[in-house]
Parts: C-alpha cells; structure tokens; sequence
C-alpha cells in the first residue's frame, strides 16, 4: 500500500511539471520547464490548493533516490581529460566553494524559519 501511495504522489507531482511545461510554452522565459513546475506546486502549497501530505511521501522518495538521478553525469564526466587538468581543478574547485555557499545559505534560512516558527508557538 505505501508504495501505492508513494507512486501517486510522484504522479501528482508529475502533473506539476507538465504544467510547467506548458506555461513554458505560453512565457518564453529562458527557464527550465521544471522551474515553472516547482513554482507552481510552491503557489498551490502556499494557497493551500493542495495539501502537503498529498505530496510528502513522494517527494521524499525522489529526494531519497536523487543520487541515483546523478549517476550518469557523474560517469559522462570520466570521458573528459581535461576535468583532470589544472583548468579542470579550479572548476571542481568552484563548483566545491559554491556548493558549501548554497549549503551554508539554506543552513541559515532554516534556522530564521524554524526560529520564526518557534517564536510564533509561544
């Protein structure tokens, strides 16, 4: 049954990005698809047209599960040299610097948005 459910919601979530899809059509934005998709589910969330627990389960699975999505990337890589050259160090050495930068940014934001959640239960 939980795998029935956790199929649904990544169905559902599914709709979201075909309807992102579609309003790419309608906006010529240089924005992925999927954005659209995600800000739509953000809008729907945040209206409260959709429920979260009409998604949770799903979603965690496709974040359990997202390494796996990398695989390929990450063997295409082997088939480049110059990754291995000193231009190649200094790009895995940015992405590695911009990694802990966006980590370190959502560390902050969750800790202002769980001390705003906090303050307003008391």
């Amino acid at each position: 049954m939980r795998l029935g459910v956790i199929v649904l919601q990544v169905l559902f979530l599914h709709v979201f990005l075909f309807l992102g899809a579609a309003l790419k059509e309608v906006i010529p934005l240089p924005i992925p698809a999927s954005m659209f998709g995600l800000f739509l589910l953000f809008l729907a969330l945040c209206c409260k047209l959709i429920k979260l627990e009409w998604i949770e389960k799903g979603a965690n699975w496709l974040l359990a599960e997202l390494l796996l999505f990398f695989i390929p990337s990450a063997v295409g890589i082997v088939n480049y040299n110059e990754i291995l050259s000193l231009q190649g160090a200094e790009i895995v050495g940015l992405i590695g610097i911009s990694t802990i930068i966006v980590m370190g940014m959502t560390a902050v934001t969750a800790e202002k948005i769980m001390g705003r959640k906090g303050s307003e239960q008391h």
